[in-house]
């Protein structure tokens, strides 16, 4: 009898510490992509950027009053994905008031943190307000995603239900479902949405503005209209709220057919496809094979969320230059003139693809750089960033990168000193 409490006791030990340890906050290793599911996810607005460290702060949606939440800050981890409009973006190209998904991680090594390190179980505390899961300790970012390409990725449409406009303002009562939702599955609940005269609506290649919509009588000037479930994608802000509403978000734009939306995301690559091109393709190092006198052969893993196109120009054979860079994607071995001078200079030996679906924030593909002089930044899973040579070989800013050798961790949290002296 003993002997069998004895083992139940134990079984009950062993299943609860394992259950403890299925709930404990995911913290990514170096060299390994996380799987998305053991994100952190919560969502709010993109309250500040600073895009040269790949970090800002966002407004945490909480339970209780959401404009008195206080910007909780965070960082992309190197792979980590940002999309804007169904497309790849970098922070630069999302404005300021958006409404964010986020999906993140505690940090990967709390010694070099661009942001606060925060108590693990942070997001089980509660504000000075009461609000709880405002400011997690998960603040490493894997994907940032606006609405519709939250939306796109999940699914998911707006169904428009109904509107009610006054004087070039109003509301949308809409709830956010699976595509396939008309099948007698259940509702999801409704929420109520604000929209003024500068919310853009998107129709084909037509940017429609209220008054366009009320002209052609497809909305009224006053009053309320039925919508029937209208399917639509929306882009979300926030912005104070009349009437003391705690937490309501408000309607950028609307894109109300798939070619609208197309059209969006197609402007959105492009952008950021010039972008990659003059500020090279991420990686990091999985092994480095030492020659004689500095020559070296790099095996590297080239990071997810780019467009096709871009990862189709490394081919076996091209002239290539590989720098290494800090984890907020700055490069390390700057110069005078910026990472092209201290980059190494070599070709690709080969280009695989290797097999299965790759994580979120692989894409992989992965190369063999060989190069006749390496530098101290190119070693087994540190980040650098790589280029055909048939890039641009422009200067970067001078923001987005150190000088060689004389620089600390601490330049990544920027004081007063880094303005210029008058």
């Amino acid at each position: 009898m003993k002997l069998a409490i004895t083992l139940l006791a134990t079984l009950s030990c062993v299943l609860t510490t394992t259950a403890l340890a299925a709930d404990e906050p995911f913290r990514p290793e170096a060299g390994k992509f996380p799987p998305l599911e053991k994100a952190h996810s919560y969502r709010g607005e993109l309250v500040f950027v600073d895009h040269a460290n790949r970090r800002g702060s966002i407004r945490v949606e909480g339970t209780a009053v959401f404009r008195r939440n206080n910007p909780h800050p965070f960082a992309m981890l190197p792979y980590g994905m940002v999309r804007y409009h169904g497309a790849p973006a970098d922070l630069r190209d999302i404005p300021l008031g958006t409404v964010l998904h986020v999906h993140a991680f505690l940090p990967p090594d709390p010694k070099l943190s661009a942001v606060p390190v925060l108590p693990v179980n942070n997001k089980e505390k509660t504000s000075g307000y009461g609000d709880a899961g405002s400011a997690p300790a998960e603040n490493h970012v894997l994907l940032l995603e606006d609405e519709p390409s939250h939306c796109q990725r999940e699914g998911l449409v707006w169904k428009l239900k109904e509107l009610e406009l006054k004087n070039n303002e109003g509301t949308l009562i809409a709830r956010r479902e699976p595509k396939a939702g008309a099948g007698g599955e259940t509702k999801a609940s409704e929420e109520t949405l604000t929209f003024d005269a500068a919310t853009r609506i998107w129709r084909g290649r037509e940017c429609l503005t209220l008054d366009d919509l009320i002209t052609e009588g497809t909305w009224p000037a006053n009053g309320k209209k039925s919508l029937n479930d209208q399917a639509v994608l929306l882009g979300i802000t926030w912005k104070p709220t009349l009437g003391g509403v705690f937490t309501r978000f408000h309607i950028s734009d609307i894109w109300l057919d798939a070619a609208a939306m197309q059209r969006a995301a197609h402007v959105q690559t492009e952008t950021h496809k010039a972008f990659i091109r003059t500020r090279w393709m991420p990686a990091w190092v999985d092994a480095v094979e030492y020659g004689k006198f500095g020559r070296a052969t790099v095996t590297a893993t080239l990071f997810g969320g780019m467009d096709e196109s871009l990862y189709a120009e490394f081919k076996t054979g091209i002239a290539a230059v590989m720098n290494g860079v800090e984890n907020t994607l700055k490069h390390t071995e700057g110069g005078t003139a910026g990472p092209a001078q201290m980059a190494a200079r070599g070709k690709i030996l080969d280009v695989t693809k290797m097999p299965g679906e790759p994580l979120l924030g692989s894409s992989g593909i992965q190369i063999r750089f060989e190069t006749d002089l390496i530098t101290e930044g190119l070693r087994p899973t540190r980040v650098v960033k790589i280029r055909p040579a048939a890039w641009p070989d422009v200067h970067m800013p001078r923001e987005e990168y150190l000088n060689s050798g004389n620089f600390s961790h601490e330049d990544r949290f920027p004081t007063p000193d880094i303005f210029p002296k008058y």
